[in-house]
């Protein structure tokens, strides 16, 4: 045998000798990963915009080594109600004050862990079409009480203005049916409700037109990117408070001194309490996640343009780690850290 042949052998022994110690290290690691063995059932509601702030939530889980089953599709309210009751694990779109409501039929902090802001800063209002606005001079809600105003975002032919509203069960039809009798626009303004995406799509149509249009928005959603507030609609402003239920009393101005009617939200991932008190790495990756409207937005407008499957979905998410490794990989680092004390 020559020499360089036994260096090949030499060679390939120590090869195969570190990838076996490699093998035996990574599958060491994986069996020390805080959730070996621990299954997980994630929940959101049917929007499929909201399924990026969930997957994601799923990505980091697995680093972790959750078994993660399969999103399961459930409305607000039951989702609470499931989480609480332990049937779920938790739901990565609950919106704070705006499922106050379900949040606190579910057994509130009793049953649910609420720790840490996932997003921030999400708007809720009333808009119109801007150039509508400019040429009638309409800034309030409170205007269209006025049926001849009310008459210009009338799409049925009925004289009344259709409000283009949130789906039931979203928890913001509460808002909007109250607020219509307590702005005395029950008279001159119809609350169209319905399947919200389909119905705002028919909203985006009609502004394309040149047709006047009224509807509920919020943001993170497509919808910021496509009619533009400030350039394409505006916000209308509310002549005053009005909130229903257990956010009675709540105080909706601005910051910018601007009352559009829905306090600022910020969006939290809701878990079992009791299920947190036992899996501390999944109670401080909860916590600890953190994700810009922004990018939640641009992310919904890829969908928008046509990249809406569950794969495309999953590619974003990726890419969005890939993005932001650091980040990503700090979360882990914090969870892991929490697992050890």
């Amino acid at each position: 045998m020559t020499m360089t042949t036994t260096t090949r052998h030499l060679a390939r022994s120590f090869l195969a000798t570190g990838l076996l110690a490699w093998g035996l290290a990574s599958a060491q690691a994986a069996n020390d990963l805080p959730g070996k063995g621990v299954q997980v059932l994630p929940l959101q509601s049917n929007l499929s915009e909201e399924s990026f702030q969930t997957v994601l939530v799923t990505r980091a889980l697995k680093r972790l080594g959750y078994d993660v089953q399969p999103i399961k599709e459930v409305e607000y309210p039951m989702a609470h109600i499931a989480v609480a009751n332990g049937d779920a694990t938790f739901m990565a779109n609950h919106w704070n004050p705006h499922h106050s409501e379900f949040y606190k039929s579910a057994g509130g902090d009793d049953k649910l862990s609420r720790k840490g802001v996932y997003a921030r800063g999400a708007t809720q209002g009333y808009m119109i079409d801007r150039k509508t606005a400019d040429r009638y001079k309409i800034t309030h809600l409170s205007q269209l009480t006025d049926p001849k105003l009310a008459k210009l975002f009338d799409t049925t032919g009925d004289g009344k203005a259709n409000l283009i509203g949130p789906s039931a069960g979203w928890g913001g039809e509460a808002v909007v049916n109250h607020q219509l009798g307590a702005y005395k626009l029950q008279g001159t303004v119809t609350y169209t409700q319905g399947n919200y995406p389909a119905l705002i799509a028919d909203t985006v149509a009609r502004f394309k037109q040149g047709q006047p249009v009224l509807f509920y928005a919020w943001t993170p959603y497509w919808l910021s990117n496509v009619l533009r507030p400030g350039i394409d609609v505006v916000w209308l402003e509310v002549p005053f408070s009005a909130m229903p239920g257990v956010q009675a009393g709540t105080n909706t101005k601005q910051t910018n001194g601007r009352d559009y009617g829905f306090p600022v939200n910020n969006e939290y991932i809701v878990a079992n309490k009791a299920w947190v008190a036992k899996h501390p790495a999944a109670a401080r990756l909860f916590e600890v996640m953190e994700l810009p409207v922004a990018d939640i937005s641009a992310q919904n407008q890829r969908m928008r343009q046509g990249e809406n499957r569950p794969q495309d979905i999953e590619r974003h998410t990726d890419a969005w780690i890939k993005a932001h490794q650091k980040t990503f990989d700090g979360w882990i680092a914090q969870a892991l850290a929490a697992a050890e004390h």
